[in-house]
């Protein structure tokens, strides 16, 4: 498989990591001596299942190790318009609709065989969209106090993963449903209301399945989702905030 890393954009003086990146790319933070897209590619080099990466939102010359072809693409000023602009890349290459990864650079904590557990899912199950999703008792079991933002289906609690895998032309041909949910992405409620009221109504009600958003979901966007349970809470450990960063490097370093 290919994969698209996203490691695009740079953090405002707002931002709880500008004391951490003063401005430079958040990809290229510094974590126990690597800049943090570096353990991420690492995990992707480990991996049985790739074959190339695709960076976007770092400059050519941007000094990354990997054994795997290193194609680099620049910032288009969105996470939708980066996997966009990778897609793109990769289907331009030899015109064939595929499966890839869609990978944040802010996971330095993932491992190879996790890498080959979200690509097998792709062999497996049948989608356009293939979304892990992480229960709470998972996440705060391995990252205590991690301060994962929640949403409770079915009487349990998960949070999502940035590490993910879709079809190309499923997100080249992305509409404006797709760039609304992913900037709500950290708003679960807001993604529930952009899917549908009856579905936030579910929701707040804890009467919401995965089956049930899996169909409402996908009549919305116009393809084929599936949400499926990770047992890695790697995938959804995304460095956004000092107490996240803190807990990250004091991991990397100790391996």
């Amino acid at each position: 498989m290919k994969a698209i890393l996203a490691a695009g954009g740079e953090a405002s003086p707002r931002d709880p990591l500008y004391p951490f990146t003063r401005g430079n790319p958040k990809a290229l933070l510094d974590l126990a001596g690597k800049p943090m897209v570096q353990w991420v590619i690492d995990a992707l080099n480990a991996s049985s299942a790739v074959e190339s990466i695709v960076v976007v939102g770092l400059p050519p010359d941007t000094h990354l190790e990997s054994r795997l072809p290193l194609r680099f693409l620049p910032d288009h000023h969105g996470m939708l318009e980066n996997f966009q602009a990778g897609a793109r890349a990769i289907y331009e290459e030899d015109r064939r609709d595929q499966v890839v990864l869609a990978v944040s650079s802010d996971i330095p904590l993932i491992r190879g065989e996790m890498v080959d557990w979200v690509a097998q899912n792709t062999q497996d199950i049948e989608a356009d969209l293939y979304y892990h999703i992480i229960e709470r008792h998972v996440m705060e079991t391995r990252f205590p106090g991690s301060r994962r933002t929640y949403l409770r289906i079915e009487g349990r609690e998960y949070c999502g993963c940035d590490l993910n895998a879709m079809r190309l032309k499923a997100v080249l041909e992305a509409d404006s449903n797709w760039n609304a949910m992913v900037q709500s992405r950290k708003n679960p409620l807001r993604q529930a209301r952009l899917i549908g009221w009856d579905i936030l109504l579910l929701l707040l009600l804890g009467r919401l399945t995965i089956p049930e958003a899996e169909r409402r979901f996908s009549r919305r966007m116009g393809l084929r989702a599936r949400a499926i349970s990770c047992p890695y809470a790697e995938l959804g450990m995304d460095v956004d905030k000092p107490v996240q960063y803190e807990l990250a490097r004091r991991e990397l370093s100790a391996r």
